[in-house]
């Protein structure tokens, strides 16, 4: 593998990646927090960590080659648009970059506006609480579906491996990043989001109001957001005071324990999509 960690496996660098920068972010959080959080630490980090362990295992087995593989096979295959053009590699690995974060915002859209899609996604989205933990909260079947439109984009671009590679790592990274529960200086956040998705903006996305979750699919980049009409600037309540979650689950007993999270979308009640309404 061409990385600068290739002398690791794959599983391996991710994984030291991963530890690396949720410690770091649970620092910050611990040293300058944007908010104060009413659930005791313990108890939502607990569920959130086991719930990822059981996504990596499960993705795992469903994909042993994870996206890595999948890039490849398409190189073996001369598949993806990329593959029939003439621009040079650093462009190329570039633009394939930029070609799969449009596809996850796309993908995040899916999420939102498909009904069976939504109840699985609303157990990222039906947390009470912000923080960093917030962005490794997804239910095994998002998971898995999330994984096939993945690497259904790899092969129709006909992204390197190179770019495969960097966008995994940043992905999970950014995941981590934009749910902290971190302040920025205000100056920093806004020329940031010129760019990318900071922890302010994509906020934004997980309010209770749906005017406002409705807004701010970006996953890396912002130009998504901006150039489609979903940018939303800033919440009606300011950010120390928002409220987060899904309605119907803010006072559920559902919302904490890992047996919960693993059942919320198959329970009575459950919205079969997220509410419409005109954003902000």
């Amino acid at each position: 593998m061409d990385t600068a960690l290739s002398f690791l496996p794959e599983g391996s660098w991710r994984t030291l990646l991963f530890a690396a920068v949720l410690g770091g972010m649970i620092l910050w959080e611990c040293l300058a927090p944007r908010r104060r959080l009413a659930q005791r630490r313990i108890t939502r980090w607990s569920a959130h960590l086991a719930l990822a362990a059981i996504n990596a295992v499960v993705v795992r087995l469903a994909f042993p080659a994870a996206c890595v593989g999948v890039a490849l096979f398409a190189e073996q295959q001369e598949l993806g648009l990329l593959r029939h053009t003439a621009l040079p590699y650093a462009a190329t690995v570039v633009l394939a970059f930029v070609l799969l974060d449009l596809a996850m915002y796309f993908q995040h859209l899916l999420f939102h506006a498909v009904p069976l899609l939504w109840r699985l996604h609303l157990v990222h989205h039906a947390d009470p609480e912000f923080d960093v933990t917030t962005g490794i909260r997804f239910h095994p079947l998002e998971m898995l579906v999330s994984a096939c439109i993945k690497a259904l984009a790899i092969v129709s671009i006909g992204a390197p491996v190179l770019a495969v590679v960097w966008f995994e790592i940043v992905l999970t990274l950014m995941s981590l990043f934009t749910h902290a529960n971190i302040r920025l200086p205000e100056r920093l956040d806004r020329a940031l989001r010129w760019l990318v998705v900071t922890p302010d903006m994509h906020r934004i996305h997980h309010s209770i109001s749906a005017a406002e979750s409705n807004s701010n699919f970006g996953f890396n980049l912002t130009w998504w957001d901006r150039l489609l009409g979903t940018y939303c600037r800033a919440a009606r309540s300011p950010q120390s005071e928002m409220v987060f979650g899904v309605a119907q689950f803010r006072e559920s007993r559902l919302n904490t324990p890992l047996s919960g999270l693993l059942r919320l979308p198959f329970v009575d009640g459950a919205p079969q999509r997220q509410e419409t309404a005109s954003r902000v």
